[in-house]
């Protein structure tokens, strides 16, 4: 098949999120497609990159995306009918590329990567189109209503919350197929808008990268917290960590050292480095590294959606989780699989203590969340997915 990604972020390096989902896929379905990708350059140091993907796709086009003109779409759409993230991306020269390359080109499938670039494929019912959410945005966004903010932020949250539950609700009727990456989501979304062309296609784990076996499960003095530290959900789980779990952890285990790994810690990440026993590294270059020398990954994310990577990689690493509900619910595991879910501060620090006090349930649960994510959350395993899917659109 010829195969149009549409992709919202340039796929490399593939460390987190949407970048990590693309070019996994793209690297299991070049095996057996001729891929062609289009997406948005946010930095200099992209058009850089573009040799570095090269071999996966037949043509790359890369569209510069100027913050500037972002804030400004944003700015613009705020009275407008359209989600601000879905402005954010709005962009007359990418639109023209796309249509260019679907003159010249025969392509069989449109695959759309999330909410926000389905305005360049909306109109195009002549192709099959699949549209990679790969989340309920609006659940996010409903989640993230919850939380404590300023007046300000709240009053944005809840005009984003609307917008994205109405263009959620014109658009999935559109496209062929759409696409999220938990049971959950698939939940919610059919619930919301009552469509049935949608189906979970989960996020995917580096099984060779990422892989049990040198794990030293006699140490229980580290705690891991990893992602992206300038984004909402992670900066919050931190925050409220650091603030409400950790104190009670440290009267059973004064000594114990939470680390907090991931590129672009904001300010008020930073801060945090300031608290006894916090550490704060930014950028790692290779995470599996950083999840071997932890005793228990943490995930207290009191908003988002989806599942989460940190867990999935966690857990192929034989290293156990505790997290919330938010990235539990959706991987179909019990608790112990892997991964604890608590939901509350007491309950949360009280199932970390009683992993750092037995070695033995440490290494159980390790084993556990290993052997789940071989089964079900390789990335070979989610391509096959998506290329049923591929063929089974009419």
């Amino acid at each position: 098949m010829n195969i149009l990604f549409i992709a919202n972020r340039f796929p490399y390096p593939p460390f987190r999120g949407d970048k990590l989902k693309i070019f996994n896929l793209a690297n299991q379905l070049s095996k057996q497609h001729n891929l062609h990708l289009i997406t948005f350059a946010e930095q200099a140091s992209d058009f850089d990159d573009i040799d570095k993907i090269s071999h996966l796709f037949k043509s790359i086009e890369v569209v510069k995306l100027p913050k500037w003109k972002s804030f400004l779409n944003v700015a613009f759409g705020l009275l407008g009918r359209l989600p601000l993230q879905v402005n954010y991306f709005k962009s007359a020269v990418f639109q023209k590329k796309v249509d260019a390359l679907l003159i010249k080109n025969n392509f069989d499938i449109i695959h759309i990567q999330h909410l926000r670039m389905a305005q360049y494929a909306i109109e195009k019912k002549e192709y099959k189109r699949i549209l990679d959410l790969p989340d309920a945005f609006s659940l996010y966004w409903e989640r993230r209503k919850t939380i404590k903010r300023n007046f300000f932020q709240k009053l944005l949250d809840n005009i984003e919350s609307k917008k994205v539950l109405k263009y959620e609700s014109e658009i999935l009727g559109q496209f062929n197929l759409n696409l999220v990456c938990s049971e959950e989501d698939k939940k919610y979304l059919i619930s919301k808008h009552q469509q049935s062309n949608i189906e979970v296609l989960p996020n995917g784990v580096d099984i060779k990268k990422f892989k049990m076996g040198n794990h030293n499960y006699a140490k229980n003095n580290t705690l891991l917290f990893t992602g992206n530290m300038d984004y909402a959900p992670n900066v919050d789980a931190v925050i409220y960590f650091v603030k409400d779990i950790l104190p009670l952890i440290k009267v059973q285990f004064p000594n114990i050292q939470f680390i907090i790994a991931g590129q672009r810690p904001i300010s008020k990440v930073l801060d945090l480095a300031n608290t006894d026993g916090v550490q704060v590294t930014g950028f790692i270059s290779d995470l599996s590294e950083m999840y071997n020398s932890a005793s228990i990954v943490v995930a207290p994310l009191r908003f988002g959606a989806g599942t989460q990577n940190k867990v999935l990689e966690a857990m192929s690493m034989g290293i156990p989780v505790v997290c919330t509900n938010i990235g539990f619910e959706g991987l179909g595991i019990a608790n112990g699989e892997g991964a604890f879910m608590r939901t509350d501060a007491e309950s949360f620090a009280q199932q970390v203590c009683s992993l750092l006090r037995s070695e033995s349930l440490r290494l159980e649960t390790g084993i556990k969340g290993n052997a789940r994510i071989v089964s079900q959350f390789s990335w070979q395993g989610v391509a096959n997915s998506l290329n049923s899917y591929l063929y089974a659109i009419k």
